[in-house]
């Protein structure tokens, strides 16, 4: 360290190097003098820095952290102060912080990125229903190893505003213009939804806490936790019950609802032993869903056959409604890309696109003919879109890095939000 750069003389604990600062702050990496040597980080305030309103918020803040205690939330182990500065000894988080992760990454995997957004959910509703606001949410606050608060635009590597100037960046702000993803930009329907209703520029109309601790993309039902293990046993039973009753396709999907709970738990447990005890026997699951896959395509086969001449029917007798034809012409893409190997969330998503439409316009039509072939339709096309989800699933958790990853990967992946 230069010369007239040492830091502060902190009764308890060493401080060696310097993490970073900012206004009122400095950072420096810690070991309390003890047997234990703990690191901790240290957060030393300088008091003349202060004036009266940033001591009292800075008197909330430690008075916030004394009384929240939450995995995902860095914890404040104790606060000193001498006549010079106010120390905060702060939880020592070893990843560093969710920029430099994403900078050394450029652009995350939707899955990881998701990863952290859970547990950025859990964290914010855990403080939500506190009725405490963070106020300085940003990726250089949020802490791998214990500390995720908030979403980055990470799937991208930089954020929606990116500007070189800050006159550039002010007229971004001020600007009406909706924002944008990149162009070329690969995500999920959800991930989409959700990028796209947190960066609505009017707040009335923007995704409300509640909305977004729902939002389908966020899953906190799916989030490692000490419940996932439980869940994932109580289907996997359900599953081999059906599979022994000869019940192949309830018993695909309950595997592969068990399977969204499997991989979560593997991200939870911690004992390395236990951790490659649970994978060898996910891996035992997920070949029965592969056995059981290709039985419930070959018994689908014939079904589906029928289906493509009922819908060929209802493409003729819709000639006079053309939001209908274009609903169905949808839906035969879907087919069409499906059967041609395309199992993916495009797939999925022009499946769904269709039963939209398809489910409004049963709906609004009157009974007859066209209605019983349109109700069919639609039945066929929730059993292939159900069906396809379920392949997605099974080959998510079969690429996922928890069940090929090898010891030696382990601390990288804990830092990479991924526990």
């Amino acid at each position: 360290m230069a010369a007239g750069f040492a830091p502060p003389k902190l009764k308890d604990f060493i401080l060696t190097e310097k993490l970073g600062s900012g206004t009122y702050a400095t950072v420096y990496k810690a070991f309390r003098k003890t047997d234990s040597r703990e690191a901790v980080a240290v957060k030393v305030v300088s008091k003349k820095s202060l004036n009266k309103t940033s001591m009292e918020n800075l008197l909330t803040e430690i008075e916030i952290l004394k009384t929240v205690r939450h995995p995902h939330i860095v914890q404040l182990k104790d606060f000193q102060w001498d006549s010079d500065h106010i120390y905060l000894i702060l939880e020592w988080c070893s990843g560093g912080d969710l920029s430099s992760f994403i900078r050394s990454r450029r652009i995350l995997p939707e899955r990881v990125a998701r990863r952290c957004l859970q547990q950025i959910a859990c964290a914010l509703q855990f403080l939500h229903e506190k009725n405490i606001s963070h106020l300085d949410l940003k990726p250089q606050n949020i802490l791998l190893s214990g500390n995720v608060l908030k979403l980055a635009e990470a799937l991208f590597g930089r954020a929606p505003f990116a500007s070189r100037s800050f006159a550039e960046l002010e007229e971004k702000i001020r600007s009406e213009k909706p924002v944008e993803l990149p162009s070329g930009a690969r995500v999920s329907r959800d991930c989409r939804d959700l990028l796209l209703r947190l960066l609505e520029r009017d707040p009335d109309t923007r995704i409300t806490f509640h909305e977004f601790f729902l939002h389908p993309f966020v899953d906190l039902e799916h989030m490692p936790s000490a419940e996932s293990l439980g869940k994932a046993k109580a289907l996997v039973m359900q599953a081999v019950q059906k599979d022994q009753d000869g019940e192949r396709s309830a018993a695909l999907s309950l595997y592969c609802s068990a399977l969204e709970h499997f991989v979560p738990a593997i991200h939870y447990e911690t004992d390395r032993l236990r951790k490659e005890a649970l994978r060898q026997k996910v891996n035992q699951y997920v070949s029965r869903a592969e056995e059981l896959k290709a039985l419930v395509r070959s018994d689908n086969k014939i079904t589906f056959e029928a289906a493509k001449s009922t819908r060929n029917i209802l493409i003729e007798m819709s000639r006079d409604h053309p939001r209908l034809l274009a609903a169905l012409e949808v839906a035969s893409t879907a087919v069409a890309q499906e059967e041609s190997g395309a199992e993916d969330y495009d797939t999925l998503d022009l499946y769904q696109q269709s039963l939209g439409e398809l489910l409004l316009a049963l709906a609004a039509e009157a009974q007859g003919r066209r209605r019983e072939l349109l109700h069919l339709e639609i039945k066929s096309l929730m059993s292939r879109a159900e069906y396809l989800k379920e392949l997605i699933k099974m080959r998510e958790t079969q690429t996922d890095e928890s069940l090929k990853k090898d010891a030696a990967a382990e601390s990288v992946r804990s830092s990479c939000c991924l526990q």
